[in-house]
């Protein structure tokens, strides 16, 4: 890459990278505290990468790390299986490696609980902000506030929820063991599936809705404050020196020509693309990508869809509807960045829904999607400070952007207005 690259008049206080919903809810609080903000993304438009086809669910009572102390027996019995909850495909990646065995020691008990709390304390602080956002900007998203319902098809694991049901009692989340008529009650298209259900646990206060539309609509919030987007624009290098970035050097998709933009502070919030561009700086996350899937089904003129957003336990898949459409999500693939789609598990999705909803929607319209979900081993974000004074992460939010991207940003834009980004905010 030249020196000579000019730099361009588009500079700001703060230069936000990556603009889904973590980087455009940084960008919005930073913007409401008076800072001018740049926010780029090489996509052509908002929330269109791991953002755009998620589960739906802000899962705050459900939040819990992946990593727990039964969880590694659990995946030795899914490897063996295309169509498991987890897939993972060996690679000669020290990232991949890294991340697996760093995973394994949050799997200790201590460390599961002190996560729990920590995740659960981040995203109860986000669904309030983004109860705030859709209030104060008056956002529309197909959201709904009739709770989470998480369904068990087994008495072991309806059993084994107990210890979890208790421990977000003590952090003050109240998620309810319920029976078999309770769930009916709460969901009745649930019925066909009723004899295979044994029990769950339901969250009232927990929400639904489309991240996606969220992101584009707060996008225009911001944009009316006046921060500044710039789309099919890749980042290709942060430049620093003595300690500070001192440029990002892009460029653009359209024509293929290069700019450099400076600002007085950066963030990076590029999910899992976060690493390779922090790497060459001496700042490794731990963030590997876990592909998941999703399948939306048009469910107009149909009326056996679920209304209450659903977890299946047994298959760890989650079903919310939003607006006229059902969005059915699901599985981890620990492959690498390829966004190439398993078909073996994309159609797992759709003929389990079919299995438990035979009459939600017109499947044959159903369409598939991807998205690289940017995974730490403690399910925790980089939030804060990093090894260059003036630049913030906030990036590896997991299956939980949703959940806990609003608060993230929020927290971060409060420390970066205060000069004080510190290394953990949570």
């Amino acid at each position: 890459m030249t020196t000579n690259r000019p730099v361009a008049d588009l500079s700001a206080d703060v230069l936000v990278l990556g603009a889904g919903i973590v980087g455009v809810s940084t960008a919005y609080y930073l913007a409401k505290r008076g800072k001018s903000v740049v926010v780029v993304d090489q996509l052509p438009g908002p929330a269109l990468d791991t953002s755009f086809a998620n589960g739906g669910q802000i899962s705050v009572c459900h939040a819990e790390p992946w990593a727990s102390p039964d969880a590694p027996l659990k995946v030795l019995k899914w490897l063996m299986h295309e169509d498991s909850p987890l897939l993972f495909r060996p690679r000669l990646d020290p990232m991949q490696w890294w991340w697996l065995v760093s995973w394994l020691a949050e799997c200790r008990p201590a460390r599961f609980k002190q996560n729990t709390l920590d995740i659960l304390k981040l995203a109860t602080l986000s669904r309030t902000k983004i109860q705030e956002i859709r209030a104060d900007e008056s956002l529309v998203y197909d959201h709904k506030t009739l709770g989470i319902l998480h369904f068990f098809r087994s008495q072991k694991a309806f059993d084994g929820a107990l210890p979890m049901v208790e421990l977000m009692a003590q952090f003050g989340c109240e998620r309810q063991l319920v029976d078999r008529q309770r769930i009916l009650e709460i969901e009745p298209a649930l019925a066909g599936a009723a004899s295979e259900i044994v029990g769950g646990t339901y969250t009232a206060e927990d929400e639904s809705g489309d991240a996606h539309q969220f992101t584009v609509e707060l996008t225009k919030v911001c944009e009316r404050m006046g921060v500044r987007f710039l789309y099919n624009h890749q980042v290709v290098k942060l430049d620093a020196e003595m300690g500070r970035v001192t440029g990002v050097d892009l460029r653009n998709l359209t024509d293929a020509s290069y700019r450099t933009l400076k600002a007085g502070h950066y963030v990076m919030a590029m999910g899992s693309f976060s690493q390779a561009l922090l790497a060459p700086l001496g700042v490794r996350p731990n963030i590997y990508p876990a592909k998941g899937y999703s399948v939306t089904i048009p469910i107009a003129g149909h009326n056996g869809a679920p209304t209450v957003s659903l977890t299946d336990d047994a298959y760890k898949i989650v079903y919310t509807r939003l607006g006229d459409r059902l969005r059915v999500a699901g599985t981890a693939e620990l492959s690498g960045y390829s966004r190439d789609i398993n078909r073996v598990r994309a159609e797992a999705l759709l003929n389990r829904t079919r299995e438990v909803f035979p009459s939600a929607g017109n499947f044959a319209e159903a369409t598939f999607w991807t998205g690289l979900r940017p995974t730490t081993p403690s399910n925790l974000p980089y939030l804060g400070r990093s090894p260059l004074t003036n630049l913030s992460l906030n990036a590896g939010h997991g299956t939980l952007g949703w959940t806990m991207g609003p608060g993230s940003g929020y927290l971060l834009a409060e420390a970066i207005v205060a000069g004080d980004p510190r290394t953990t905010l949570i």
